[in-house]
């Protein structure tokens, strides 16, 4: 007997590897094995050369030189080497660094790991729908301003920040700009010279290639970005990051990242119609329901929803056939309400409350309408269950209470 595998709305966490990916992977497993850094026989140089055809396939979709490549083992180490290589390196003329207070844990992490260094951080605010605006970054720059990193796009909304004004911001300043790209690379155009991005952090797993290999955009010129190495051993990859080269996974994030680009506008199309067509019918079928993030500035396949009185992990429990998160999947293990959903100003009910539903390139019209269903279905009952629930049916103001401290 098979069993039926749960509906997969998680693809903010990772996405299955498309079978075109895994064909263009395997030969190079077993008859293409070669190290890419061997110069001296045939198998070594067949290697190089799919390294240097997935550069071209990763660079064509930030409209960037192939030489601007950097291949690390994911975006958590292309946001590290940004962030830690562009500021040991410029240690000796700044120390400062401007980032947001919604950024992935990859880039707070590295900035907190700094600031026990001596370097000093600014984390600036968020508003109601999770954006920063280019004047606050101006704000917060100073002489001493190293680095500037601003998400593209966010992992637990999908909000998509202002980016191209920011850079201009950054460069009218002379002061270098990162993203960390992960969940908008080959989702939404980008354009580095447009955007005057510097640094661009990205992952082959988030769109549909494999999970282990990841890309870090390095400016060549105008101006030309230099990193102090935080990985050692042997000058690869123009010295940014020692290490042999994963040949299969880069092949796989080449293909993925072509693939992913050429269907970018239908898939874009497809997706906001399915993640609408779920939107719609969620808000139309159950009360107290609100859209968390920007209504316009969003990623196609991102929503992000807050089901007010009832608790969000028992309703994760409840959608036992359905796969998606309460928050970002690298938190997952954690208790506390998203910091993200704090930041924009939500309270911790609400927080608690919310749902990460990511639709893909296999999601169907069919699969969107059964999660609606089983949404209407267990809200209700869940609500049913719920004291405070019925306490808001019999007309009661629930901050007006004042509840009696144990």
């Amino acid at each position: 007997m098979t069993v039926a595998r749960p509906i997969y709305l998680d693809h903010a966490a990772t996405t299955p590897v498309d079978p075109r990916v895994v064909e263009a992977m395997l030969p190079y497993f077993t008859d293409a094995f070669g190290n890419a850094a061997s110069r001296t026989h045939s198998y070594g140089w067949a290697a190089e050369e799919a390294v240097e055809r997935a550069r071209a396939q990763v660079a064509r979709v930030i409209a960037a030189d192939p030489k601007e490549i950097t291949w690390t083992s994911g975006a958590t180490e292309s946001n590290n080497l940004a962030i830690k290589g562009v500021v040991e390196y410029l240690a000796e003329s700044a120390d400062h660094v401007v980032t947001v207070i919604t950024e992935h844990k990859a880039v707070l992490d590295s900035c907190k790991y700094l600031e026990r260094r001596g370097t000093k951080v600014t984390y600036l605010p968020v508003d109601r729908e999770g954006l920063v605006t280019p004047q606050q970054v101006a704000d917060a720059i100073t002489d001493k301003t190293a680095l500037v990193s601003v998400m593209l796009a966010n992992n637990e909304t999908g909000v998509i920040q202002p980016l191209a004004e920011i850079g201009a911001v950054c460069r009218a300043r002379k002061v270098l700009f990162h993203t960390d790209a992960t969940q908008a690379f080959a989702k939404i155009p980008i354009d580095v010279d447009a955007m005057n991005i510097d640094l661009l952090s990205a992952s082959a797993h988030k769109t549909y290639g494999p999970k282990g290999v990841g890309a870090l955009y390095v400016r060549r010129r105008k101006p030309r970005v230099r990193l102090a190495p935080q990985i050692h051993g042997g000058g690869h990859e123009r010295g940014n990051r020692s290490g042999t080269l994963n040949v299969p996974g880069i092949v796989g994030f080449g293909t993925a990242a072509e693939l992913a680009h050429t269907a970018m506008a239908d898939e874009t199309a497809r997706l906001r119609g399915l993640r609408d067509h779920l939107r719609d019918r969620i808000l139309s079928e159950n009360e107290h329901v609100f859209v968390n993030g920007s209504p316009q500035r969003v990623l196609p396949g991102h929503l992000n929803i807050s089901f007010a009185y009832i608790e969000g992990e028992s309703l994760l429990m409840a959608l036992k056939d359905v796969a998606l998160s309460s928050g970002s999947a690298c938190t997952s293990a954690s208790l506390e309400p998203s910091y993200v959903l704090r930041a924009m100003g939500l309270n911790d009910e609400l927080a608690h409350s919310s749902l990460r539903m990511t639709l893909g390139r296999f999601t169907t019209r069919d699969e969107i309408d059964r999660v609606a269903d089983l949404l209407r279905r267990h809200v209700t009952r869940l609500r049913e269950m719920s004291p405070l629930w019925e306490m808001v049916q019999d007309g009661i103001d629930l901050n007006s209470i004042q509840w009696a401290a144990h």
